[in-house]
């Protein structure tokens, strides 16, 4: 019912920016909470930013000052502007959905980030 499909992935400079999407199918009217997860080689997946229908935003320590999510609820679509970006922000970047009907989340495929020094 609501499939989310992540772009905006890529390989840049330590310094630099990148700005994820996620846009969503289905009606928003199903979706609670907006978030990007992340995971890298030889780690558990993390919690990257989370955002609520409201607005309300979490970050995981490592980000907070460079990251920022946002939502746009008309377009059923979540981003992630990174900027300062660091090596160990090298990950395969998730979107996921808290949804108010089963499956109560969705996730999407993933898009690539690498961060070169």
């Amino acid at each position: 019912q609501v499939q989310p499909v992540e772009s905006g992935g890529g390989l840049v400079q330590a310094g630099g920016s990148l700005r994820l999407s996620c846009a969503a199918s289905g009606n928003s009217v199903m979706i609670n909470t907006m978030g990007w997860y992340r995971l890298s080689p030889g780690a558990q997946r993390e919690v990257v930013a989370t955002i609520t229908r409201g607005g309300s935003t979490n970050y995981a320590d490592s980000v907070k000052g460079r990251f920022t999510i946002s939502r746009d609820n008309v377009k059923n679509t979540v981003y992630l502007q990174m900027n300062s970006l660091k090596p160990e922000d090298t990950a395969v970047y998730y979107c996921a959905l808290q949804l108010l009907v089963p499956p109560y989340s969705s996730w999407g495929q993933g898009t690539r980030v690498t961060v070169s020094t």
